[in-house]
This record gives structure tokens, C-alpha cells and sequence, in this order.
């Protein structure tokens, strides 16, 4: 009798471990984008984003500035944005675009007016996470502040094309230059991406006040991460926060905790 007992437990215990085995669910991340803000190359509002063009090479993807139209021009439900040294992750950051399957090719056609200037999540980050001791992230553009993805703000002859809700953003007309974030430009044409003048083009700029031109336009204090912007003269380079990549998903809802070593794909289980 205490034969059959023991086989019984260990039958009930196998079936606990295949259903465990069977809730855990697993979803792959793609890498969409990577902006490296000290690399040579500028992708700032005008370059990149909706160009249906690729940028760089998957060998050098996570060191340099990188675009794969083939994911990019994928359904997207998911994005995590993740900021990373040298492709050790240190901070990241995910969220649930409200309207699933829309590519990010599509996502970024600020020509488009659903797009432009558009919230495309709603009730914040689902997942945040830091490393301890992480720096940078009192002003870093997308980790010090929270809130939903604004995709395309365009506002006078401004556009910054990823920010952050409970950043500023500023109202359509406003020529304050005080919206920050991932890919940005000071003279363009918001909606077409028309490039009025190279010069005022940057890859990513920190939370700072600019709400009027004495802060900044008038003091030579517009701060810009690394070396990868135009010669304004009113541009003051300040040192690279790190890397930051832009992984898609139609089924993963969380991605790797700081101290994940990227690789191109990323599959996350639980």
C-alpha cells in the first residue's frame, strides 16, 4: 500500500510540474532600432524613422546606430524601450500600444494626422526596471519622467519623435523648444520631415527647461547626449546616457531585468 501511495504523490507531482510547464508562456522581442548618440551618425527627427530605409548592419546593431526595416515594417503590439551599455542592459522600460498591429513604419508617418503628435499608449509603463546605481536618470529623457509614448510631436518648426507624457509637450503653435526626447530637430517641418537646416539636428536630448529662449537658445544651453548632432552653436554636448534600443513584440509583455546581455532577438518567458 505505501508503494502505490509513493507512485501516486510522484504521478501528482509530475502532472503539477507539466501545467506549471504548460501556464508559463514565452514571447520574442525583436530589435527594431538602436540609437548610439556618439557613433558619427545623427538619426534625429528626419532620418530614420519613416524612411522604409535600413540603417547599419546586424553585426554592429547594438554598437552603432541601427534600423531593420523588415521588423519595423512588422505588426507591433509591444515596444520596450531599452537603455543599455555596450548591449548590457541598464534600464528598460515597456509598454502596450493602444491600438495593437500597426507596424512602426506606420506608427512614425507624421504625415499621417492619426500619427502625428499622437499618444499611442495608454496607463503608462507595464514594467520598469533600473539597475541600482544606474547613471544619468535624473534627466534622462526617457527614465526620469513617466507617463504614456508620444509618438511625432511636432509643434511650430520642431519635432521630437518618441517622448514622454508627463514630460513637457508642447502645444502645436509653441516655440519653446521644450519638448525632449528621442530623435529630435529644431528647424524642420514636423509633418513632412523636411529639413530646413542641418544644423539644429540631434539624436536625443535630456529633460531640461527651455520653456523660453533665455534658458536655452539664448545661453548656449540646449543640452544634447554625446556627439551626434549639428554644429549649432547653442548646442552643449553632454555625455552619453548609454545606448538606446527600441525592441518590438506581438507577444511578449516583459523583457530581461538590467544585466541582460542583448543579442538581436529576445525571447522572455513568464
Amino acid at each position: 500500500l505505501g508503494g502505490l501511495e509513493r507512485m501516486r504523490e510522484e504521478i501528482e507531482v509530475e502532472e503539477e510540474e507539466e501545467e506549471e510547464t504548460a501556464d508559463e508562456t514565452c514571447g520574442t522581442w525583436q530589435l527594431g532600432m538602436n540609437l548610439n548618440t556618439s557613433d558619427g551618425n545623427t538619426m534625429d527627427y528626419t532620418t530614420g524613422w519613416h524612411d522604409g530605409v535600413s540603417i547599419g548592419f546586424d553585426s554592429n546593431a547594438l554598437t552603432r546606430d541601427h534600423l531593420n526595416q523588415t521588423v519595423w515594417q512588422k505588426p507591433a503590439d509591444y515596444i520596450a524601450i531599452v537603455r543599455h551599455q555596450s548591449g548590457t542592459v541598464d534600464a528598460v522600460k515597456v509598454f502596450r500600444f493602444s491600438t495593437e498591429g500597426i507596424s512602426m513604419y506606420d506608427r512614425f508617418d507624421s504625415n499621417n494626422p492619426v500619427y502625428y503628435r499622437s499618444i499611442v499608449t495608454s496607463g503608462g509603463h507595464i514594467q520598469k526596471s533600473v539597475a541600482p546605481g544606474a547613471p544619468y536618470m535624473t534627466d534622462d529623457p526617457i527614465f526620469s519622467v513617466d507617463g504614456d509614448l508620444a509618438f511625432n510631436w511636432g509643434y511650430y518648426r520642431n519635432g521630437v519623435r518618441v517622448a514622454l507624457t508627463e514630460g513637457h509637450l508642447s502645444e502645436a503653435d509653441s516655440d519653446d523648444i521644450n519638448t525632449h526626447g528621442l530623435g529630435g530637430h529644431i528647424e524642420c517641418h514636423p509633418k513632412t520631415g523636411f529639413v530646413m537646416s542641418s544644423i539644429f539636428a540631434h539624436e536625443v536630448s535630456p529633460i531640461q527647461d527651455c520653456a523660453n529662449y533665455s534658458s536655452c537658445y539664448n545661453s548656449d544651453n540646449y543640452r544634447v547626449l554625446g556627439t551626434d548632432h549639428g554644429n549649432w552653436h547653442r548646442y552643449n554636448s553632454v555625455p552619453d546616457y548609454g545606448s538606446y534600443a527600441l525592441y518590438i513584440s506581438q507577444d511578449a509583455s516583459r523583457f530581461p531585468e538590467p544585466g541582460y546581455v542583448l543579442e538581436l532577438e529576445v525571447e522572455q518567458c513568464g
